[in-house]
């Protein structure tokens, strides 16, 4: 299995081939319809993300001490964006997602061509991908 730091090379370098940020949304695009369906059982109100203009739904499962996500959004590129962010870091452990630097976001580019509203988005997926780690991390401990 990879690591979070080669996926993160890999996605640089897959953005790296297209100059034009409309071609850069187009491939976001693209990742969004990779994604893979997110159970439809899963798409409730407790796993909508707050913090984002469109609906972006996140569900994560803790299993043999690794967090798997699986996410959803009805926008198109802000599904692309979840998309990117469950390829880093699903699978991983909690301490792995909460130690992780997502470099990538800046060297790609896509914080600086975000609108304040999805940027805004951006932030809260991360941060409710954290909150899940820290909340199975502080559960490892306890058990």
């Amino acid at each position: 299995m990879k690591s979070i730091i080669e996926i993160q090379q890999e996605i640089s370098g897959e953005f790296e081939m297209y100059d034009d940020w409309m071609d850069k949304y187009n491939y976001l695009i693209e990742l969004g319809k990779d994604l893979a369906v997110i159970d439809t059982k899963h798409k409730v109100k407790e796993n909508l993300i707050n913090g984002c203009q469109s609906r972006v739904w996140l569900h994560a499962e803790y299993e043999e001490g690794l967090i798997h996500f699986t996410a959803d959004s009805d926008s198109i590129i802000t599904k692309g964006i979840i998309a990117l962010l469950v390829r880093v870091l699903s699978g991983r452990k909690p301490e792995e997602i909460l130690n992780t630097d997502l470099f990538f976001i800046d060297r790609i580019g896509l914080r600086q061509n975000l609108s304040p509203t999805r940027s805004n988005g951006l932030l809260s997926m991360i941060r409710q991908m954290k909150l899940y780690a820290l909340a199975y991390h502080a559960k490892a401990k306890g058990s």
